[in-house]
């Protein structure tokens, strides 16, 4: 088992925003979680991150426990969020933003030019945009420098939010590729948290359905896809 969830809560101030949540991933596996506004999806990655605290519960990661640690520490373990809204440096450019996820690399040995190829071969428009500003960028090349950031750490566990808000259906589209291949190709377990949950379901292994701060529903992706409630409430019919 890679990283598990037990029964966690999380609270701000005396609202309950995530309540005995309890889910798991396994080795090279894609997990969605999906739902409404407010569901409790974001502040999920955020727990697990260390961003926000537990009010109950434990999340375990490579066999360490790892809801007491600092968000640093966690990142350093393996875990990188690419958060919603991406969160770049918008005055720095494509090259100095990637240089941003180094940090948390443990293996400082590879060369810097050795990372990057693999961005580069992942990504090829960032490459041609390397020098430009990261403000300069459109939304979807924006989201590709955010999630390239995040694989300069050498995640094991990488954690998407939202990753298509705001993109056109082509982008979208290959985006799903790209998140695709990450998994397949690099190895890299991933929790994505999804508003299209037509999307997230046909990317995923494994899903959890979220109602306020609950999980209501959770099975094998494709299962939930031909769940009845499932596709009244979040595919459209």
């Amino acid at each position: 088992m890679l990283f598990k969830a037990v029964a966690i809560s999380v609270y701000y101030a005396e609202v309950s925003a995530v309540h005995q949540v309890t889910f798991a991933v396994e080795e090279q596996e894609i997990v969605t979680l999906i739902g409404a506004n407010g569901a409790g999806k974001t502040s999920t990655l955020l727990a697990i991150s260390g961003l926000v605290r537990l009010a109950e519960g434990e999340i375990w990661f490579l066999n360490h426990r790892i809801d007491k640690m600092k968000a640093h520490e966690i990142a350093r373990l393996g875990i990188v969020q690419v958060p919603e809204g991406r969160r770049l440096f918008p005055d720095l450019s494509v090259d100095e933003n990637l240089n941003m996820g180094l940090y948390m690399r443990k293996d400082k040995r590879r060369k810097v030019d050795e990372v990057k190829k693999e961005i580069w071969d992942l990504f090829p428009i960032l490459y041609e945009r390397r020098k430009q500003k990261a403000k300069t960028l459109s939304g979807g090349e924006q989201q590709m420098l955010a999630i390239s950031r995040a694989l300069m750490g050498a995640p094991k566990l990488m954690l998407l939010d939202e990753p298509s808000l705001g993109l056109s259906p082509l982008l979208v589209q290959e985006l799903t590729n790209i998140i695709g291949r990450i998994n397949q190709e690099q190895k890299i377990s991933i929790i994505l948290v999804e508003q299209n949950a037509n999307l997230a379901l046909k990317l995923a292994h494994k899903g959890y359905v979220m109602e306020l701060g609950k999980i209501v529903l959770e099975g094998k992706a494709h299962d939930l896809l031909e769940n009845r409630i499932v596709k009244e409430a979040y595919l459209g019919g």
